[in-house]
């Protein structure tokens, strides 16, 4: 594995970015459990991993969901490129305008244009890291274009975006910005 893809690495420099970064274990942490238990009932148990596989930022905060020093170096590094755009994100619109806007707008539950576009931004740096760390063919992989699909439409993000094909032109988007960054000299 490359420094410069170390977890660790990148994470030093996130501190060095946000000096008030905290790392939070979920499995350890009753707001995530509670956090967990309130997706379960909204989502009538369709978001039953919230501390088991998904990593969150709130504010300087990264919550690391159970068995994430089990994940390869390599996949860290990659979420945590993920988390790292929802840092920049809090701290361009501070904590209380970006919980409401990923909350609440236009709706909860259903269609949540303003979640779907705060993740948009994240899942855009998946697939540059992916491609930077596994390859472009990785990042052009199928299931992860099903995967991305799926936690816009499905319970994961309280399905917040209902419509798979303009998820599908995003992603096209960005592995072509993707494929001219990698062409040009």
């Amino acid at each position: 594995m490359s420094e410069a893809h170390s977890p660790e690495r990148f994470l030093e420099e996130l501190r060095r970015e946000i000096p008030s970064l905290k790392i939070i274990h979920k499995e350890r942490d009753a707001f995530s459990r509670a956090i967990d238990l309130a997706l379960r009932v909204l989502t009538l148990g369709g978001q039953a991993e919230y501390v088991s596989r998904y990593t969150t930022v709130i504010g300087t905060r990264i919550y690391l969901p159970a068995g994430w020093d089990a994940r390869s170096p390599r996949d860290r590094y990659v979420t945590l490129r993920h988390e790292a755009v929802h840092l920049r994100q809090f701290a361009r619109f501070g904590l209380v305008p970006m919980a409401l806007a990923y909350l609440l707008l236009p709706f909860p539950m259903g269609l949540s244009w303003a979640r779907a576009r705060i993740e948009w931004e994240a899942y855009a740096e998946t697939f540059r890291a992916t491609a930077e760390v596994f390859g472009l063919e990785a990042a052009k992989c199928p299931r992860l274009r099903e995967y991305v699909i799926a936690q816009f439409t499905g319970p994961a993000y309280g399905y917040m975006f209902p419509f798979p094909r303009v998820v599908g032109r995003w992603i096209d988007h960005v592995l072509a910005e993707i494929e001219r960054s990698n062409a040009s000299p």
